[in-house]
């Protein structure tokens, strides 16, 4: 319960509007149901979601003054820190609050502990230790930030708190770059929305005014307000998105070769951190990244000699490296084309991903591109069970991918799209494409033939897929039409809608 009397500076953050209902989200239904249609091409690994939207505030004042069940504190491992956010939260609180944060004997970097409010309008305060910054830490200081927030709203939710207000947590005196910090907090925040979000109402960022404008610029990444805000800010997001609980992807260890070995390069307090140690910027040779031979490793590959587990992690590094140049390079020639996008669910709610055979000119293109577009729109629908649906309609041979490149795509992909993949539905079929699938299953992959399923009607897809969960192209329901009888048509949904 608030404290009675309350001073009248305290905000109730139910009278702050969510980032939801700002003036950029103001789209009518009929803009909503056109973008549905009209943008379907590539989607973002963070969907535009109204319900989570509603939950999030970005407010520019001074988190102590949130009436909320929680706000939290930025502080040292002593939680003795001197910064504004600290020094108005102690103010504020009164006393009683330095005797009870003698009880925690000091929390460590990443953790996150929780004291009364007593004079604040918030019920509790949820004290958390942010990481120093040092460029050559940069990964354990990601790792240590992310924990930050996940372990406060691990505590919230542990607490049946209904609302939370953030301030900063990296504070400017720690050395963290805004922006990158930025990223971490809005994706950590998100993701444990998506996975816990009937246990909180609000999630406030209290930001000051020089905060606000990153928070402004970075929020529509993560909570995009409208399909096509979201499709405006996909090419935005970094390299690095997390896996599916905003948690940095750690590359695989590696030793750090110095310039000068045994030379001191950091003073004591450096080493006090514990921090692990970056190395994007050592070399790309064997002897720098501490791979061995090669040339050797192929060998032994060859031979047999290698082990699974070095096989698996020389793939993992492999992917990494696609994935990294998928989210960087510009796609945009190979997104026109549409060939291929995400449509709705099968009848065993799995994602289906369209792919339209006559929309690919194999000769026109760059197909490493084509493969880096594809690594990009699939990295994240292969997490969870997903089909295809490939369109053979009206092919040419100027259409029809070589085995040398699908064997390419299937060598390199990660080992979650072969596992993920239930079902292949090959639509309208000829009988030369019948030929080429079999030997190609049979010979050049393994694993996958028992998933092809030649479909010559999109009756017999219907089976499998209800109609309405799939954006036909035009000419394939004209083709299924003339092929089998107007008769199929009527499965499918008014275009008007």
């Amino acid at each position: 319960m608030d404290p009675l009397g309350a001073p009248s500076q305290f905000v109730d953050v139910d009278t702050l509007p969510s980032w939801g209902n700002s003036c950029e989200d103001q789209l009518n239904a009929s803009e909503i149901a056109a973008e549905t249609y009209q943008e379907e091409t590539v989607r973002s690994p963070f969907l535009y979601n109204k319900d989570i939207n509603g939950k999030v505030v970005l407010w520019k004042g001074d988190v102590a003054l949130l009436n909320c069940t929680a706000i939290v504190n930025t502080s040292n491992e002593s939680l003795t820190d001197k910064n504004p956010v600290s020094e108005s939260i102690f103010m504020l609180a009164g006393p009683d609050l330095k005797e009870d944060l003698q009880k925690l004997r000091g929390c460590r970097t990443g953790e996150a502990k929780l004291t009364k409010g007593f004079n604040l309008a918030a019920r509790f305060i949820i004290h958390t230790v942010g990481p120093k910054y040092k460029s050559r830490y940069r990964t354990a200081a990601e790792s240590s930030l992310y924990s930050c927030y996940r372990n406060v709203l691990q505590l919230a939710k542990e607490q049946s708190m209904s609302s939370v207000g953030f301030c900063v947590i990296n504070s400017a005196k720690r050395g963290y770059p805004l922006e990158d910090a930025t990223h971490i907090a809005l994706r950590t925040v998100r993701r444990f929305l998506e996975i816990h979000g009937e246990t909180l109402e609000k999630v406030v960022f209290a930001v000051s005014e020089l905060e606000e404008a990153t928070y402004q610029k970075l929020l529509p990444l993560y909570f995009p307000r409208s399909l096509k805000e979201e499709s405006r800010s996909l090419p935005c997001l970094p390299t690095d998105i997390g896996n599916a609980e905003g948690e940095p992807v750690v590359p695989e260890r590696q030793i750090r070769i110095s310039e000068k070995p045994g030379a001191p390069e950091d003073n004591q307090e450096e080493e006090d951190e514990g921090l692990g140690v970056d190395l994007s910027f050592i070399g790309s040779h064997a002897f720098a990244r501490m791979e061995g031979d090669i040339d050797k490793q192929r060998r032994l590959i060859l031979q047999g000699q290698l082990s699974e587990a070095a096989l698996q992690k020389q793939h993992q590094r492999n992917y990494n490296r696609w994935l990294c140049q998928a989210r960087s390079e510009d796609l945009s020639d190979i997104a026109s084309l549409k060939a291929l996008y995400q449509t709705g669910v099968d009848n065993c709610g799995r994602t289906v991903m369209v792919v339209v055979g006559r929309n690919i000119p194999v000769t026109l293109i760059d197909m490493d591109k084509a493969l880096l577009y594809f690594i990009h729109v699939m990295d994240h629908i292969a997490v969870k069970e997903y089909v295809l649906v490939y369109f053979h309609t009206l092919t040419s041979e100027y259409n029809h991918l070589d085995s040398d490149f699908l064997k390419k795509l299937y060598d390199v992909v990660d080992v979650k799209y072969k596992r993920n993949l239930k079902a292949v539905y090959f639509v309208h079929p000829t009988f030369r494409s019948k030929v080429s699938t079999w030997f190609f299953t049979t010979f050049s992959v393994s694993g996958l033939k028992d998933k092809i399923h030649h479909v010559d009607s999109l009756h017999q897809l219907f089976s499998a897929i209800s109609p309405e969960q799939i954006d036909f192209p035009p000419f394939v329901l004209e083709y299924d039409a003339r092929e089998n009888g107007p008769y199929y048509t009527s499965y499918l949904p008014s275009p008007d809608l």
